[in-house]
């Protein structure tokens, strides 16, 4: 989830665009990146944004979806439906590290990204997604930059990061 805007923002600021440009980057070219429970003037415009960021880059990127519909609606009208258990929240609050096992088939398929955009300090927006009974896992003991997640790339192998 971006900043709170409301239906009259047509902008996604800078830096956001380029750390979601970023993302689109290190997933690659047979992904998907679908940013949910945007405002409506957010889910608009950021595919464009994003489509005009990437195109400096050169190179085949993620596509990036972006909606208005809130992840746990997502999953349940999915075809076919995906289980909550088939995703992995990444919260600096969980208690496991994520690790290359998570990424093994049968595990996770989607990684979630939540509330990472946050404040400092931060103001635990994860929190509200991890009530919603998502497996978790934390990155380590240092906060990173979306982005720099790359370093995880069996992350990325079932092609799907979502982003709330």
């Amino acid at each position: 989830m971006l900043s709170e805007d409301d239906d009259t923002t047509k902008v996604v600021p800078p830096w956001v665009q380029l750390e979601y440009a970023q993302m689109l980057k290190h997933a690659g070219p047979h992904s998907e990146v679908l940013f949910t429970s945007l405002s409506s003037s957010s889910a608009e415009i950021l595919p464009k944004q994003l489509q005009e960021a990437t195109a400096k880059h050169g190179k085949p990127v993620a596509h990036a979806r972006a909606t208005t519909t809130p992840i746990l609606q997502l999953l349940s009208t999915a075809t076919p439906p995906i289980p909550i258990s088939k995703v992995c929240l990444l919260d600096p609050k969980a208690e496991r590290v994520l690790s290359p096992e998570d990424g093994e088939p049968g595990v996770f398929e989607y990684f979630l990204f939540g509330g990472i955009l946050g404040d400092d300090p931060p103001r635990d927006r994860t929190g509200e997604l991890r009530r919603m009974g998502f497996e978790t896992r934390h990155l380590g003991s240092v906060q990173m930059t979306t982005d720099t997640v790359r370093r995880f790339d069996f992350a990325w192998t079932n092609g799907y990061m979502v982003w709330w």
